[in-house]
């Protein structure tokens, strides 16, 4: 051992309801507990936040683009290095890389 002290763990969280997503730290299944997990991390940063956008029967990812849309609003949005949205449904997909890069969140589509 050298003393140096390890590199944190990285914040990988991931919002979706069949994927593994295997590089994330804690994954939501439903947007419910997509809102809870993001507002468990309110004050922390976030490296990563996957998003898939269809998340079973009448359930999307919407009630969690309008919680980080409402934080960036209110002058105080969520610390992310990167969101990417890896939704099979372009036009959901589209949609919430539009309005989250509107509140200036770093977003793109990503293949998960």
């Amino acid at each position: 051992m050298n003393g140096t002290p390890a590199a944190p763990t990285p914040v990988v969280l991931g919002i979706d309801d069949l994927r593994p997503l295997p590089r994330a730290t804690r994954i939501a299944r439903t947007s419910g507990e997509g809102v809870q997990l993001l507002l468990e991390h309110r004050d922390a940063f976030i490296d990563e936040l996957w998003l898939d956008h269809d998340l079973g029967g009448d359930d999307s990812i919407m009630p969690v683009v309008t919680l980080l849309e409402e934080a960036a609003f209110n002058g105080r949005p969520f610390d992310i290095g990167a969101i990417l949205v890896h939704s099979a449904n372009p036009i959901g997909a589209q949609t919430v890389v539009r309005s989250l890069t509107y509140w200036n969140y770093h977003v793109r589509r990503a293949t998960a």
